[in-house]
């Protein structure tokens, strides 16, 4: 562009969805008169007796959790989806339904009620990522589950109706719209190149250096181009995998080290427990062969100019497409510049 991207309005384009974003850089001057959150300081116990994800508690189905020493996964007792599902089909004219079925899981990140992601020692995250991918493997396997979804969404602005550290998991029958989008568009990129988009588009990144975070030995943290959060962040491993099963012991720790680094730079932006929504997105396990897909991590963070303050996907967004304040390259360089230390330590 002949103009400086960082001051002018301007679209960019998602190489993984197909969609446009709308970039709006000047309008980050405005005064904020809007919605404020209310920042919540408290310390927490390493137990609460209250908490139903914390070891030894019953849970409100009546089951009790086991005294547990590692990340422990268990059935949701409120599931979204359920594994048989007696409903037929249904379609008049123009309305049309189907029945869905899967399994949803919690993972409880940590026996201790206290602690997030960026908090945790590497060696402890490392057992997360080696349940992330048990579950992977042994819900994939399953018949009838096509779509394995790992997830977290931390703190309560994003609908987190439990502090205890903790993910869940979705797995399904189909395959859901967006990673049905991302198949598309990797898929079409394979056919035309024998290369994986993600590979391409990550050797591009570290050559130009302007959104990269941190970097691994096996992974890069990156706010992508096309970023709609006003902080979003994606992980790519190096390898071109197709999901997470993949990685070796060596990887599994590698991904570990830069999920702490990048969520320890979240927490020192505002000094506050930064609350996000993140995900793998990873090959279907559909029973077909998948090379196309590179597996990746995103990070959706709502906060935009204080810990008070976040980004609304409301107006414009919900009725015509994607807008941010900020460009990537201005989040990035934030980011970046951060301590690598978490500042409850300094």
């Amino acid at each position: 562009m002949n103009t400086d991207i960082n001051t002018t309005p301007h679209r960019r384009y998602n190489i993984l969805t197909g969609e446009w974003i709308l970039v709006s850089p000047h309008r980050n001057k405005r005064p904020w008169q809007g919605k404020t959150e209310k920042q919540t300081t408290e310390k927490r116990e390493t137990y609460d007796p209250t908490c139903y994800l914390c070891p030894g508690n019953t849970r409100n189905s009546g089951k009790t959790n086991p005294e547990y020493k590692k990340p422990f996964s268990f059935e949701n007792d409120f599931p979204a989806l359920l594994p048989k599902n007696p409903s037929e089909a249904f379609e008049q004219d123009l309305l049309k339904a189907e029945p869905e079925s899967g399994i949803c899981k919690v993972v409880c990140f940590s026996p201790d009620h206290s602690l997030t992601l960026p908090i945790m020692k590497i060696e402890d995250i490392t057992e997360v990522v080696k349940l992330w991918k048990k579950e992977y493997a042994n819900l994939g396997a399953k018949q009838n589950i096509n779509y394995v979804q790992i997830f977290e969404n931390k703190g309560d602005i994003m609908g987190c109706s439990n502090p205890h550290p903790h993910g869940q998991i979705w797995s399904q029958k189909s395959i859901p719209t967006e990673v049905q989008k991302k198949s598309e568009h990797l898929k079409k990129y394979w056919l035309e190149n024998k290369r994986s988009l993600l590979s391409d588009y990550l050797k591009q990144e570290l050559k130009l250096k302007e959104r990269i975070l941190e970097e691994t030995e096996h992974f890069v943290a990156l706010v992508p181009y096309w970023a709609v959060w006003p902080f979003e962040a994606m992980i790519i491993p190096k390898n071109h995998y197709q999901h997470i099963g993949q990685l070796n012991e060596e990887e599994e720790v590698d991904f570990a080290k830069i999920i702490k680094k990048l969520t320890i730079k979240y927490d020192n932006l505002f000094e506050t427990s930064f609350p996000y929504s993140s995900g793998i997105h990873q090959a279907p396990t559909d029973g077909l062969e998948h090379p196309e897909w590179h597996f990746h991590m995103s990070f959706y963070p709502p906060l935009l100019r204080s810990a008070t303050v976040k980004k609304f996907m409301v107006g414009y967004e919900m009725f015509a497409g994607p807008q941010r304040d900020i460009t990537a390259e201005q989040a990035a360089q934030r980011l970046r510049e951060l301590p690598d230390e978490h500042y409850s330590f300094r």
